[in-house]
């Protein structure tokens, strides 16, 4: 259309021309320069015309490629950042696991710790007594006195004594101390051999269940169910440290890992409102921070009453 225009215009001013020679007084061969030049400028004109239509055309087609590169650009990477958000969210599944695996063996290692005071106590307690015992033998020796002999026992007999008969018949070996169980328990479940750990920590219930440190062999009995993702005897587990020991030190932590295993059966609105009794009766515990953040990860708002 633009080429169309201009070339009415030349075509215009050479008319012009033509007839300004016709009416003025110049002589031809100036018309006839005049007229040369205006084709000249015309034909430069619609050269430039051209030109101009050939670099809007480079133009448009480099523009069109940047645009396809810039898509296909965008397309790549919004799926790199599909990739990203599906390996973010692999991470975080897997975390959950390897989060509650080693919060069970710092639990582990920590009442470790505790069982190894107590027995270094007892052992110290045990060389005070027996410093005791030695000054008393070398005070009796010293003096001539007869050396006594713990409750129940017989002395032994002397060279050229005559048995009264035969030895009785000793009954089957006593089961091992709680120490050894409750020790051999926890190095068990730390280095993850459960089902050894399981048989031990039964065994302590079976043998020692009145001790201070029954309710932890319990509730190690449930961590051991959790970790082998068997939720159903999970819960019958910490029910049994929530009911038997309610003054157990592993009360929040029975109560969190409840409420922790009712979500991984489906039961959500008990596991909520388990981890929600944990937030307001256990204020400023691990267990308690550890439970108001898996109700924010589920969506779930804590009350302002139970906030601190």
């Amino acid at each position: 259309m633009r080429t169309r225009n201009i070339a009415i215009f030349a075509a215009t001013m050479l008319l012009s021309a033509v007839a300004g020679s016709l009416v003025g007084p110049k002589p031809a061969l100036a018309v006839a320069r005049e007229i040369i030049e205006l084709q000249r400028d015309v034909t430069s004109i619609l050269q430039g015309q051209k030109d101009l239509q050939t670099q809007m055309t480079q133009d448009h087609t480099v523009q069109k490629t940047l645009i396809e590169q810039s898509s296909d650009s965008v397309n790549k990477l919004n799926s790199t950042m599909a990739g990203l958000q599906k390996s973010v969210q692999d991470v975080q599944a897997n975390s959950g696991t390897r989060l509650d695996t080693m919060s069970t063996q710092v639990q582990g290692l920590s009442d470790n710790l505790e069982e190894i005071k107590s027995r270094i106590g007892k052992l110290n307690q045990q060389l005070v007594d027996l410093q005791n015992s030695v000054q008393n033998i070398d005070s009796r020796l010293a003096g001539g006195a007869p050396i006594s002999t713990p409750s129940g026992t017989s002395p032994a007999p002397g060279p050229g004594s005559v048995s009264s008969g035969p030895a009785p018949s000793t009954p089957s070996g006593p089961p091992p101390s709680a120490d050894t169980l409750y020790s051999n328990g926890l190095r068990d479940i730390t280095s993850g051999k459960y089902e050894l750990a399981r048989s031990e920590f039964q065994d302590y219930l079976r043998y020692y269940s009145d001790t201070d440190l029954a309710s932890n062999a319990q509730f190690y009995i449930g961590e051991i169910a959790y970790q082998q993702k068997n939720y159903e005897d999970a819960v019958q587990q910490y029910d049994k440290v929530i009911n038997n020991y309610p003054k157990s030190f592993k009360i929040q932590s029975a109560h969190f890992k409840k409420g922790m295993a009712l979500l991984e059966l489906g039961q959500k609105n008990s596991g909520i409102k388990e981890l929600r009794d944990v937030v307001k009766r256990y204020p400023g515990t691990e267990e308690e921070r550890r439970a108001r953040a898996k109700l924010k990860d589920l969506g779930v708002a804590v009350s302002a009453s139970t906030a601190h």
